[in-house]
């Protein structure tokens, strides 16, 4: 018999929380959001990295082990070099992720606006806040 859940999860791997803390708190460095930028565009070695920020080598490095880590890029070795490389894959398992909350938001907003619509409930951009007085009215700025 052949199980479809398992194919599809085989297919489109999930992050653990534990993964998705890990990346979301390397990404939450802008330092080491510009490392991954640069090596999604193209490899480079640490030293290339290091002379592009004001900080110390090691401090460069320790960047680097961060987003390792967080499975964000990777290090590879190339004679006496390690070239850093982003890694696009974990970056598109982020996408599906944020994805899915988007389409859970947008079917939240969809179903206001169903209920909106039920009430009779619009806004009219000319109206004032006193023309809607003891009447309610979606949020300013709520989109329609």
């Amino acid at each position: 018999m052949y199980n479809h859940m398992v194919a599809q999860e085989a297919e489109h791997p999930m992050l653990t929380d534990d993964e998705v803390n890990r990346i979301f708190r390397a990404l939450a460095d802008a330092t080491r959001r510009d490392i991954v930028r640069r090596t999604l565009a193209a490899p480079a070695n640490v030293s290339a990295l290091a002379g592009d920020y004001e900080m110390s080598f090691a401090a460069v490095q320790k960047h680097v082990r961060v987003l390792e880590e967080a499975g964000l890029v990777r290090k590879t070795r190339n004679g006496r070099e390690r070239v850093v490389s982003g890694s696009p894959e974990t970056l598109s398992l982020v996408q599906r992720m944020l994805d899915e909350y988007a389409r859970i938001w947008r079917g939240r907003i969809s179903r206001l606006d169903s209920l909106f619509e039920e009430e009779g409930t619009t806004v009219d951009e000319d109206e004032t806040p006193s023309d809607r007085q003891g009447r309610p009215t979606r949020p300013q700025g709520f989109p329609r």
